[in-house]
Protein backbone atom coordinates (compact mmCIF):
# COMPACT_ATOMS: atom_id res chain seq x y z
CA UNK A 1 0.00 0.00 0.00
CA UNK A 2 1.22 3.49 -0.80
CA UNK A 3 2.70 5.34 2.18
CA UNK A 4 0.66 8.50 1.58
CA UNK A 5 -2.58 6.52 1.49
CA UNK A 6 -1.62 4.63 4.63
CA UNK A 7 -0.75 7.86 6.45
CA UNK A 8 -4.07 9.43 5.46
CA UNK A 9 -6.03 6.41 6.62
CA UNK A 10 -4.12 6.31 9.92
CA UNK A 11 -4.93 9.95 10.62
CA UNK A 12 -8.45 10.23 9.18
CA UNK A 13 -9.94 6.80 9.86
CA UNK A 14 -8.02 5.69 12.95
CA UNK A 15 -7.82 9.16 14.51
CA UNK A 16 -4.09 8.99 15.26
CA UNK A 17 -2.15 12.23 15.63
CA UNK A 18 0.11 13.64 12.91
CA UNK A 19 3.10 13.41 15.24
CA UNK A 20 2.47 9.76 16.12
CA UNK A 21 2.05 8.69 12.49
CA UNK A 22 5.11 10.69 11.39
CA UNK A 23 7.30 9.16 14.10
CA UNK A 24 6.09 5.62 13.34
CA UNK A 25 6.93 5.91 9.61
CA UNK A 26 10.02 8.10 9.68
CA UNK A 27 8.51 11.09 7.88
CA UNK A 28 8.06 14.68 8.96
CA UNK A 29 4.94 15.93 10.70
CA UNK A 30 4.57 18.69 8.10
CA UNK A 31 4.55 16.11 5.26
CA UNK A 32 1.80 14.19 7.02
CA UNK A 33 -0.15 17.44 7.33
CA UNK A 34 0.29 18.23 3.62
CA UNK A 35 -0.84 14.77 2.56
CA UNK A 36 -3.91 14.86 4.79
CA UNK A 37 -4.81 18.35 3.56
CA UNK A 38 -4.48 17.23 -0.08
CA UNK A 39 -6.73 14.24 0.69
CA UNK A 40 -9.38 16.46 2.28
CA UNK A 41 -9.36 18.79 -0.75
CA UNK A 42 -9.33 16.19 -3.52
CA UNK A 43 -9.76 12.67 -2.17
CA UNK A 44 -7.48 9.76 -2.96
CA UNK A 45 -6.82 11.09 -6.49
CA UNK A 46 -5.01 14.09 -4.95
CA UNK A 47 -2.45 11.76 -3.34
CA UNK A 48 -0.82 10.92 -6.67
CA UNK A 49 2.74 12.34 -6.66
CA UNK A 50 2.99 15.72 -8.35
CA UNK A 51 5.66 16.79 -10.80
CA UNK A 52 8.34 19.10 -9.43
CA UNK A 53 9.18 20.42 -12.88
CA UNK A 54 8.62 24.14 -13.32
CA UNK A 55 5.46 25.23 -15.10
CA UNK A 56 7.50 27.29 -17.54
CA UNK A 57 11.11 28.39 -17.95
CA UNK A 58 11.28 32.19 -18.27
CA UNK A 59 14.73 32.33 -19.90
CA UNK A 60 14.18 29.56 -22.42
CA UNK A 61 14.94 30.34 -26.03
CA UNK A 62 11.63 30.77 -27.91
CA UNK A 63 10.59 27.91 -30.19
CA UNK A 64 10.64 30.23 -33.24
CA UNK A 65 14.27 31.11 -32.57
CA UNK A 66 15.19 27.45 -32.19
CA UNK A 67 13.50 26.67 -35.50
CA UNK A 68 15.42 29.54 -37.14
CA UNK A 69 18.69 28.10 -35.81
CA UNK A 70 17.88 24.65 -37.22
CA UNK A 71 16.73 26.18 -40.54
CA UNK A 72 19.93 28.25 -40.95
CA UNK A 73 22.06 25.21 -40.11
CA UNK A 74 20.23 23.17 -42.75
CA UNK A 75 20.71 25.91 -45.36
CA UNK A 76 24.42 26.27 -44.59
CA UNK A 77 24.99 22.52 -44.63
CA UNK A 78 23.13 22.14 -47.94
CA UNK A 79 25.24 24.92 -49.48
CA UNK A 80 28.43 23.23 -48.28
CA UNK A 81 29.45 25.99 -45.86
CA UNK A 82 30.59 25.83 -42.27
CA UNK A 83 27.50 25.29 -40.13
CA UNK A 84 28.99 25.84 -36.68
CA UNK A 85 27.41 27.85 -33.90
CA UNK A 86 29.49 30.99 -34.61
CA UNK A 87 28.50 30.97 -38.28
CA UNK A 88 24.84 30.47 -37.42
CA UNK A 89 25.10 33.35 -34.93
CA UNK A 90 26.45 35.61 -37.68
CA UNK A 91 23.71 34.65 -40.15
CA UNK A 92 20.92 35.11 -37.60
CA UNK A 93 22.25 38.60 -36.89
CA UNK A 94 22.33 39.36 -40.62
CA UNK A 95 18.70 38.23 -40.93
CA UNK A 96 17.68 40.87 -38.41
CA UNK A 97 16.34 38.47 -35.81
CA UNK A 98 14.94 40.40 -32.83
CA UNK A 99 17.09 38.62 -30.26
CA UNK A 100 20.08 36.62 -31.49
CA UNK A 101 21.10 34.00 -28.90
CA UNK A 102 24.73 33.62 -27.90
CA UNK A 103 27.04 31.18 -29.65
CA UNK A 104 27.01 28.88 -26.62
CA UNK A 105 23.20 28.87 -26.56
CA UNK A 106 23.12 28.01 -30.27
CA UNK A 107 25.59 25.20 -29.65
CA UNK A 108 23.47 23.81 -26.78
CA UNK A 109 20.33 23.90 -28.95
CA UNK A 110 22.08 22.07 -31.79
CA UNK A 111 23.46 19.51 -29.34
CA UNK A 112 20.04 18.98 -27.71
CA UNK A 113 18.49 18.43 -31.15
CA UNK A 114 21.23 15.89 -32.01
CA UNK A 115 22.60 17.93 -34.91
CA UNK A 116 26.14 18.13 -33.53
CA UNK A 117 28.26 16.04 -31.22
CA UNK A 118 31.15 17.35 -29.14
CA UNK A 119 34.55 17.00 -30.79
CA UNK A 120 35.85 14.87 -27.90
CA UNK A 121 33.08 12.34 -28.59
CA UNK A 122 34.00 12.15 -32.28
CA UNK A 123 37.73 11.45 -31.95
CA UNK A 124 38.91 11.37 -28.35
CA UNK A 125 42.33 9.89 -29.20
CA UNK A 126 43.18 12.89 -31.41
CA UNK A 127 42.22 15.50 -28.84
CA UNK A 128 43.98 14.08 -25.80
CA UNK A 129 47.23 15.92 -26.49
CA UNK A 130 45.54 19.15 -27.48
CA UNK A 131 44.36 19.89 -23.95
CA UNK A 132 47.50 18.87 -22.06
CA UNK A 133 50.20 21.22 -20.87
CA UNK A 134 53.81 20.82 -21.87
CA UNK A 135 54.76 19.52 -18.41
CA UNK A 136 52.05 16.86 -18.44
CA UNK A 137 53.10 15.76 -21.96
CA UNK A 138 56.67 15.37 -20.67
CA UNK A 139 55.46 13.36 -17.68
CA UNK A 140 53.45 11.07 -19.98
CA UNK A 141 56.48 10.53 -22.22
CA UNK A 142 58.57 9.60 -19.20
CA UNK A 143 55.94 7.13 -18.01
CA UNK A 144 55.65 5.49 -21.43
CA UNK A 145 59.35 5.14 -22.22
CA UNK A 146 61.79 3.83 -19.58
CA UNK A 147 64.79 5.07 -21.59
CA UNK A 148 63.28 8.55 -21.63
CA UNK A 149 62.96 8.38 -17.86
CA UNK A 150 66.66 7.51 -17.47
CA UNK A 151 67.72 10.34 -19.79
CA UNK A 152 65.43 12.76 -17.97
CA UNK A 153 66.77 11.88 -14.52
CA UNK A 154 70.36 12.14 -15.75
CA UNK A 155 69.69 15.76 -16.70
CA UNK A 156 70.04 15.33 -20.47
CA UNK A 157 66.43 15.49 -21.43
CA UNK A 158 65.59 16.33 -25.03
CA UNK A 159 62.90 18.92 -25.64
CA UNK A 160 59.53 17.40 -26.24
CA UNK A 161 57.15 18.97 -28.76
Amino acid sequence: MDLARYVVEAVVLEGRSYREVARAHGVSKSWVGKVVQRFREGGYEALVPRSRAPGHIPNRTPAGTEEAIVRVRGELTAAGFDAGAATIHFHLGAEGLEHVPSVSTIWRILKRRGLITPAAAQAPEKLVGAFRSRASKRALAIRRDPLEARVWHAGRHPELP
